[in-house]
């Protein structure tokens, strides 16, 4: 198929639905999905939080993904440039635009300390490629991985690389040089092909690792874990994780999807492509915890582990179970894969606003935002080790004891994303024009009905709710 123009400068497009489908599902598939989804599931108590999360997904999630979708379709061009065409179209104030440069600054900060979290996956990649390197010396490819490690040992790895600046450092320095040159390729060159080659490979590891938790795991005890509800753990705090997780995992707020909206085919059916990619993400998500769980149940570990849980328990869990040291190198492949299509696509935002707003080069752009986002990457992994005792807003109670990571994650997590979302939720809810909306959705009178009554109600209200009490913890009962 041929590609097409999406109006910045001669930028190609998707070559197909497919194509597009598959890189907005790298976006959205990263490590909120095989991280922080088994994380919270595993610290809210497993079944009542996943079934409300469904719930967030289909009718908050979708709703909001297919508005940013039709926002890059009408607009063609960078996140700004897209809300405000879909401004003049509707006969609006161009402020709008402002939410879409709120989106790529988020996108800027949020790719800046995922490349460090990043370079711990690629850390433990490389650790578990060693150890398998060195058990096919040993003629025992099929043995645990990490022989001879005790429980301590395994878990002060991830203490061990914290206190190692220049680890990090090289770690962060090699991601975000692979997430640049990507992004620098181009849409067709450089994105498109690391979805369409990475994808179908993640999906295949995806199945391939799960199949096995599910052989040498106890999958019946996950199984019941993740979707047998237990309601008395659905407290305020639990629904409010969920909630934000809908956002997070699907990549909303942070102008990622309006930007791959703007290289999509003339033609292609929004609603439906939406769909595809909601069920898609979240049922990588639901698979993530089939895969995770049964294998931590197996060796008697604790699933509310919290973030150790990839980094710590799963490690040690592999060191006891057969072929382990294969099976955690292929996770961690896993993970890896994950991360790259979710951070390409977090740094094309400024990316795509430095080509379509200050006429740079790709080249240029990519550069300028690359570099700048690695200088943040290496503020964030310093405060870990050498600057520990910063607090960048240490004056405000909620960021008064986080570092510097926690704190940009913390900043744009709590107030940046529910903020792009709020107003991308009021800005198609309320103000774009009717008849633009249902031209370029396509969707059916019924569906078009409920979709623009949940962005006008059901979105805005949740979504406060998000920005409140991530504002405001004490309303929840949480400290």
């Amino acid at each position: 198929m041929v590609a097409i123009s999406n109006g910045q400068g001669g930028e190609q497009g998707w070559s197909s639905r497919s194509a597009f489908i598959l890189a907005a599902i790298g976006a959205a598939v990263g490590l909120g999905n095989l991280w922080r989804f088994p994380t919270l599931a595993g610290e809210s108590g497993g079944g009542a939080f996943v079934i409300f999360y469904i719930g967030c997904v289909f009718l908050l999630g979708l709703p909001l993904l297919l508005a940013e979708i039709f926002i890059g379709r009408a607009g063609q061009t960078d996140a700004v440039g897209s809300i405000r065409r879909v401004a003049e179209q509707s006969r609006v104030s161009k402020r709008w635009s402002l939410f879409g440069g709120l989106g790529a600054l988020a996108a800027f900060l949020i790719v800046s300390f995922y490349s460090v979290v990043a370079g711990w996956v690629l850390y433990y990649a490389g650790v578990f490629a060693a150890d398998f390197g060195s058990a096919v010396l040993a003629g025992d490819p099929f043995r645990g991985a990490l022989a001879g490690e005790s429980q301590e040992q395994i878990a002060g790895r991830m203490g061990n690389l914290f206190a190692d600046p220049m680890l990090l450092l090289s770690m962060h320095f090699l991601f975000m040089g692979a997430t640049l040159f990507i992004v620098a390729r181009g849409v067709s060159g450089g994105i498109e092909k690391a979805a369409t080659w990475l994808m179908p490979g993640f999906f295949v590891l995806l199945i391939g690792i799960t199949i096995y938790g599910a052989i040498v795991g106890d999958v019946g005890e996950a199984a019941a874990f993740l979707f047998t509800p237990d309601w008395s753990k659905l407290t305020p705090e639990v629904m409010n994780s969920a909630l934000g997780q809908a956002l997070f995992s699907l990549s909303l707020g942070v102008a990622g999807i309006i930007t791959y909206g703007s290289y999509i085919r003339e033609g292609t059916k929004l609603g439906s492509t939406a769909a595809a990619i909601a069920f898609a993400d979240t049922g990588v998500a639901l698979i993530a915890g089939l895969m995770i769980f049964p294998i931590v149940f197996a060796v008697g570990l604790d699933p509310a582990a919290g973030p150790t849980l990839v980094f710590q328990t799963l490690p040690f869990a592999f060191e006891s179970m057969p072929a382990g040291s294969l099976i955690g190198l292929l996770f961690f492949v896993l993970i890896l894969v994950a991360a790259v299509t979710s951070s390409i696509s977090l740094l094309e935002v400024p990316t795509a606003w430095g080509v379509g707003e200050l006429g740079w080069s790709r080249t240029t752009s990519a550069l300028v935002f690359g570099a700048g986002a690695f200088a943040i990457g290496v503020l964030c992994l310093l405060g870990y080790n050498v600057l520990s005792d910063v607090r960048p807003l240490g004056f405000w109670s909620i960021f008064a004891e986080t570092d510097i990571l926690d704190t940009v994650d913390g900043f744009t997590g709590k107030i940046m994303l529910p903020l792009g979302a709020l107003f991308t939720s009021l800005f198609i809810g309320w103000r774009a024009d009717r008849r633009l909306l249902e031209t370029t959705t396509g969707l059916s009178r019924g569906m078009f009905t409920l979709w623009r009554f949940l962005l006008a109600w059901l979105c805005p209200i949740a979504v406060t709710i998000i920005l409140v009490t991530g504002l405001f913890p004490s309303l929840l009962g949480a400290e």
